[in-house]
């Protein structure tokens, strides 16, 4: 019998090949796809976010989790789909124009996927304009804005007030070095994440 607590210690110790292997083996005996996300894989990116948190783990070991589970979901994923098992929700991030840096906003959508929700990347450098195309293509409940630089906080700005004269309903989140609570409420974003575990708490506390 697949063990799904070994699953998600596999994806907490970012042990790709026994988190692949024990999902197979999984799918293999009939355990239902939801089951295998939920008490597996899931269960496992949700202990590394609270070590992450509470700086038991670092970037290094977050990402090489991020990637066991990525492996596995390759596996289930068809499986989820052909369930018609819905994923939480569906989020849009991007780095905001004029900035390139990518490990946060990497960092927040592996946590968000690895939360259950579905992740639409716009990569960095991303202008107010293609946030707002993306946003009306894919339709996400959360969009979330990453910033590094102080010379690019403004670009935040711009961005949330084209998402509101766009007439979008999704709920704006921010987050990046330079970024503060008080700057959030000041632009009118919904929210802000210190870092990137928090992060998927603010999405989900958005989705209600």
């Amino acid at each position: 019998m697949a063990d799904l607590k070994a699953l998600s210690e596999a994806v907490i110790k970012g042990d790709q090949k026994t988190a692949v292997e024990i999902t197979r083996q999984a799918l293999t005996e009939g355990m239902p796809p939801a089951s295998i996300l939920n008490e597996g894989l899931i269960a496992g990116m949700n202990v590394i976010g609270v070590r992450f948190k509470a700086n038991q783990v670092y970037i290094p070991e977050v990402l090489i989790s991020a990637r066991a589970m990525k492996m596995a979901m390759e596996v289930l994923e068809p499986k989820l789909v052909e369930a018609g098992v819905k994923p939480l929700g569906k989020a849009l991030v991007g780095t905001v124009q004029g900035d390139l840096h990518d490990i946060g906003k990497n960092l927040v959508a592996m946590m968000l996927k690895g939360a259950g929700f579905e992740v639409v990347d716009l990569g960095v450098d991303s202008s107010p304009e293609k946030f707002v195309a993306k946003a009306k293509e894919s339709n996400p409940q959360i969009i979330g804005l990453s910033a590094l630089l102080t010379t690019t906080m403004p670009a935040m700005e711009k961005t949330i007030r084209a998402i509101k004269d766009a007439g979008l309903s999704a709920k704006t989140m921010i987050g990046g070095a330079p970024v503060t609570q008080a700057y959030a409420d000041k632009i009118g974003a919904d929210g802000y994440a210190p870092d990137a575990a928090s992060a998927v708490d603010l999405a989900k506390s958005l989705l209600n």
